[in-house]
């Protein structure tokens, strides 16, 4: 099979700050991981009060299996908590859990880069996906026209990469905010919470980073960046 030894220029980048990224916010939660919150209280009950504080109704807030597998889901409108954060008591575990309930709220509130992102989720998956394989067939077997269908679904998900940056960002400053308000966590515990939020938000970084290194390769192998132009 042939690989292109270019693709290395490209994918290296993205891998190096994606593996940084990882270590990153596990060893920060780690870390915070035993850092107890003064105010006792355990993420489930931090998201709790923090929607019913924004005036948010019906949504569940549910634990769910896997490590740092926390995540909202906008169409069920169900909050899911992994076990060290739905039952943990540490400044991480409250950071987590207020993070996902900050993306409940925006959900509430029909916040705009979170409303194109969930529009966007399905293109996405099927972009990543197939994207990729069509682009990379394409360009293997000097096809322009297969290779740009592919770069046209991959772009999707380079778009979903990017729209997702604010989205977090957002959501991580809506946290942090909402925990000093509702006394949550102390003005000089803040700072160990959003150490949490800003490592995982390296992860969204390096997501974006690497999926517009993979545009861009694709896009200099058509011939669109100034590379050579493949055969229809």
């Amino acid at each position: 099979m042939y690989f292109d030894p270019i693709y290395l220029l490209f994918a290296l980048p993205g891998i190096a700050l994606s593996l940084w990224a990882q270590f990153k916010v596990k060893s920060t939660f780690k870390h915070f991981s035993h850092v107890p919150a003064r105010s006792g209280m355990s993420g489930a009950e931090a998201a709790s009060q923090l929607i019913r504080h924004r005036g948010v109704d019906g949504v569940r807030i549910e634990e769910t299996a896997g490590t740092l597998s926390d995540h909202y889901d906008p169409f069920q409108r169900v909050l899911r908590l992994s076990h060290d954060v739905y039952h943990g008591r540490s400044l991480a575990a409250l950071g987590v859990a207020a993070h996902e309930a900050g993306h409940a709220i925006q959900h509430a509130q029909a916040y705009g880069p979170l409303k194109l992102r969930s529009i966007l989720v399905r293109p996405a998956s099927i972009g990543s996906n197939f994207g990729v394989i069509l682009a990379s067939i394409g360009l293997a077997l000097q096809t322009t026209s297969l290779t740009m269908v592919g770069i046209v679904l991959f772009t999707v998900a380079v778009l979903f990469t990017i729209v997702t940056l604010p989205v977090e960002f957002d959501a991580s400053k809506r946290a942090v905010v909402a925990l000093e308000e509702l006394g949550i966590v102390s003005p000089s515990e803040a700072p160990g919470a959003a150490a949490v939020l800003n490592a995982a938000a390296w992860t969204y970084v390096a997501a974006a980073v690497t999926a517009i290194l993979q545009l861009l390769y694709f896009l200099m192998r058509s011939g669109l960046l100034g590379g050579r132009r493949n055969e229809s």
